[in-house]
């Protein structure tokens, strides 16, 4: 039987435009794109066809007739206020990264959530690779047995401005979100496959910086902090510990993940192939399973043509699929509010450890009025307004990095700037 159609809003249009596909494929009809640079709304009218409505004003955008659902795909740490907002209108919310920017945010959306008969979900596409669900499938199997600890790596270096047309369309000004991206903040991808494998939740959190500062390069795009890592702990809530990147520059770009129980363990390889490793104890090992077993898992889906097109390993069409069979389901997502803003309370207290040398912090629990009041007030911020408004505490543990400074950053916008000056001379 067919679907019933859902009606959605993609409010960022760069990112979102990737969604358009598998939004589709699961009978989502996009009726309107909000994006505040117009090419990107111009790009949704070829893309969608003439029908979609574009807007440059989410205060228009929100109040697109017949509109049931949003994808926020805009500034990675601005999502909370435009879910709030989505959320007092029973508008249901897919929300793509990071669920708040700020600890008070965090709170304000757990309420929103609360009162609104909408569904939030968050857009976190890493626990939905094959191989992660692979070893949820078989954690819950119960054969490793209980948790003790695990690891999760997200690991991105980028290529040190060779390519300045990539490298400007990721960050184009110092108050871009990414200029100065502390090394925590980005954790979902390497955190949400653990607490999706596992079920543990993270309770408290510890946080040491692997640096790597750089000389200064004065006739040179330089950008970032000088943390190649944060190096995050967490103790969960069934006494087992995670270890955890945000967005890592160490090694070479993988992702990997590793669970390691009482009876044995499971990891994916870090070479990209998909493969998994499952070890056990001789002791302990389940009949025929003595030996290590190395195997690539196989997808058994109804939908597995398209998800091999969805990009990251498929997760894309798992997120897409799981929002709209929510929202007609009327289901609570997993990757519902509370599992989001656990996330986010991570990333941003263990930037706060990483400051402070390592010192714990408590996670706070947002279903929990008490936990909610401690940090309602909250609205500490390394990251620049799109108001205009200052950091508010520091992306690094070198405040006075040479890239932070006014300076450092006034060089950047001004090599930017020459650069886009030439390249547009060079077309005419």
């Amino acid at each position: 039987m067919k679907k019933r159609t859902v009606k959605i809003g993609i409010f960022g249009g760069y990112r979102g435009s990737s969604y358009y596909k598998n939004l589709m494929a699961n009978n989502g009809e996009i009726v309107a794109v909000c994006d505040k640079n117009e090419k990107y709304a111009q790009k949704a009218k070829d893309m969608l066809g003439g029908d979609v409505a574009v807007y440059t004003d989410f205060d228009h955008f929100i109040e697109h007739e017949g509109l049931e659902a949003i994808l926020l795909s805009n500034y990675f740490h601005e999502h909370a206020p435009y879910a709030i907002r989505a959320l007092e209108r029973g508008i249901h919310v897919l929300s793509e990264c990071t669920s708040n920017g700020t600890m008070a945010e965090g709170v304000a959306l757990v309420r929103a959530a609360e009162k609104s008969k909408a569904i939030y979900m968050l857009a976190e596409n890493y626990p939905y690779m094959l191989f992660n669900q692979e070893m949820r499938r078989v954690f819950e199997g119960g054969t490793l047995g209980k948790l003790i600890f695990a690891e999760g790596e997200y690991n991105h270096p980028i290529s040190p401005s060779d390519d300045l047309d990539y490298y400007i369309s990721l960050c184009p000004s110092s108050t871009h979100w990414r200029y100065a991206l502390p090394r925590s903040y980005y954790i979902t991808h390497s955190l949400a496959p653990l607490k999706y494998i596992t079920g543990a939740t993270p309770k408290r959190v510890t946080a040491f910086a692997a640096m790597d500062p750089v000389p200064e390069e004065k006739d040179r795009l330089q950008r970032g902090v000088p943390e190649r890592a944060a190096i995050v702990l967490t103790q969960n809530d069934d006494g087992s510990v995670f270890r955890v990147t945000g967005c890592a520059a160490f090694g070479h770009h993988e992702n990997s993940y590793r669970i390691c129980c009482k009876k044995g363990q499971m990891e994916n390889l870090r070479d990209h192939s998909g493969n998994v490793l499952l070890s056990y104890n001789t002791w302990d090992a389940p009949e025929g399973c003595e030996k290590p077993k190395l195997y690539h898992p196989e997808l058994a889906d109804k939908d597995k043509e398209l998800i091999g097109k969805a990009g990251h390993g498929g997760g894309d069409f798992f997120v897409a699929r799981e929002f709209l069979d929510c929202i007609r389901e009327g289901r609570r997502p997993a990757f519902d509010v509370y599992f989001a803003t656990n996330m986010a309370s991570v990333a941003i207290l263990s930037h706060r450890s990483l400051l402070e040398g390592g010192k714990p912090y408590d996670i706070p629990d947002f279903r929990k009025e008490e936990d909610r009041l401690l940090y309602e007030n909250d609205t500490l911020s390394p990251f620049y307004g799109s108001d205009g408004s200052l950091q508010s505490i520091s992306p690094s543990v070198i405040p006075d990095y040479h890239t932070l400074t006014e300076e450092g950053r006034a060089r950047y916008d001004a090599l930017v700037k020459k650069y886009e000056e030439e390249k547009a001379g060079a077309a005419k």
